[in-house]
């Protein structure tokens, strides 16, 4: 089943996010305007998935985009690249990063280094999307041409990518509110691997602190620890607990000077005596009135 959205509602690190957790399999499609002042003029990124695991990005469909890379850097000619893929075996069911590997023509830091060039460098640079269309498509075939071999997690891309990220512009309304604490989403260590600072505000996940008052603590930037909360948020590690601000209700002072307090009034324990010159005045009264 399709998905189509705008990263105005729904930014990349929490689509991709979305696409781990349900192990999803396909091609994320994304166009955004390159240029405000030209709206005809627009950009298309491509990332695949296989099983919630980033496998491959490029701008183009024609899976040509892996070959030009290492073409580029000298390691092996475009020729070559082609010849081996159109006689060697490997290629049918296997990434050309493995191929050309399996044919001693790359070494897998060659390949490391292809896939943070491939895909961590750009996804990175997509989540300073504010204004851009989304649509992921299932697929069967996967994009081997465009393939080294080597994939990674959604999430840890999403950590690595806002790890990086220094431009926050597009995900500032996202950000949790300073007011706020963290609550941890599991009672476990977190499997991922977070680095000193993140284990820093992870440390704080109670729901009893507030963001600010935790970089305060921890001597960071408020605008930090909002940065690192979000990433523990976007990767489900924990979640914004909204804190009740508590107000202060003003005792009252302990008065020094004695209340005296109202009697109450005894019960008679008979009915009081009517006097007759007064009965005698309410008759004469009445007849007066009805005379």
């Amino acid at each position: 089943m399709s998905i189509n959205g705008n990263f105005a509602d729904f930014s990349l690190p929490e689509l991709l996010q979305f696409l781990d957790q349900g192990k999803k399999t396909g091609v994320l499609h994304i166009e955004l305007l390159s240029d405000k002042n030209q709206t005809n003029s627009k950009q298309i990124y491509y990332i695949w998935l296989h099983q919630g695991r980033v496998i491959a990005a490029s701008d183009r469909l024609d899976q040509q985009g892996l070959t030009l890379m290492i073409a580029q850097r000298g390691w092996v000619s475009e020729r070559v690249i082609s010849r081996v893929t159109n006689i060697s075996s490997c290629f049918i069911n296997s990434p050309l990063g493995l191929c050309l590997k399996s044919q001693g023509l790359v070494q897998p830091e060659q390949l490391k280094l292809l896939f943070n060039s491939q895909v961590l460098r750009p996804v990175c640079a997509l989540f300073q999307i504010k204004d851009g269309q989304f649509k992921f498509d299932p697929i069967s075939a996967l994009p081997l041409g465009e393939m080294t071999g080597l994939s990674m997690s959604a999430t840890e891309v999403i950590l690595i990518g806002l790890r990086a990220l220094r431009d926050w512009n597009a995900l500032a309304e996202k950000l949790p509110d300073p007011t706020s604490g963290l609550s941890g989403l599991s009672a476990k260590q977190p499997r991922l691997q977070l680095n000193a600072q993140e284990w820093q505000v992870w440390e704080f996940a109670n729901g009893e602190v507030p963001l600010e008052k935790i970089a305060n603590q921890l001597n960071l930037t408020v605008d930090t620890v909002l940065q690192i909360a979000f990433r523990l948020i976007v990767v489900g590690l924990a979640k914004e607990h909204f804190m009740v601000a508590a107000t202060s209700i003003p005792m009252m002072e302990e008065s020094t000077t004695e209340i005296h307090l109202i009697e109450s009034v005894p019960v008679p324990s008979q009915k009081p005596a009517v006097s007759q010159s007064f009965l005698k005045s309410l008759v004469g009264f009445l007849r007066s009135k009805t005379g």
